[in-house]
């Protein structure tokens, strides 16, 4: 089990969100990439691996942003992802 509260924290760095008024939405979207992730696309993740958590954070970021077109850098590391 991933640790919510870390994703939390790196996606609102990442963003630049310095309060808590969104973190409910943010904390259904990190929920919604990883059952994404395991569920619809059969990635292992591993809770004390760092790429792997940083993935959720970027994948969430690029669904709060709001991205139709899966950018390349993270397709690539979907695809390396889906290869383990």
């Amino acid at each position: 089990v991933m640790d919510n509260a870390q994703l939390l924290e790196l996606l609102k760095l990442k963003l630049g969100i310095a309060t808590n008024l969104r973190d409910k939405p943010l904390n259904k979207i990190i929920e919604a990439v990883i059952t994404e992730l395991e569920d619809n696309l059969g990635v292992s993740l591993e809770s004390e691996n760092a790429e792997h958590q940083m993935f959720v954070v970027d994948f969430a970021a690029f669904r709060y942003e709001g991205g139709v077109d899966m950018p390349r850098h993270l397709l690539w590391r979907l695809h390396n992802l889906k290869l383990r």
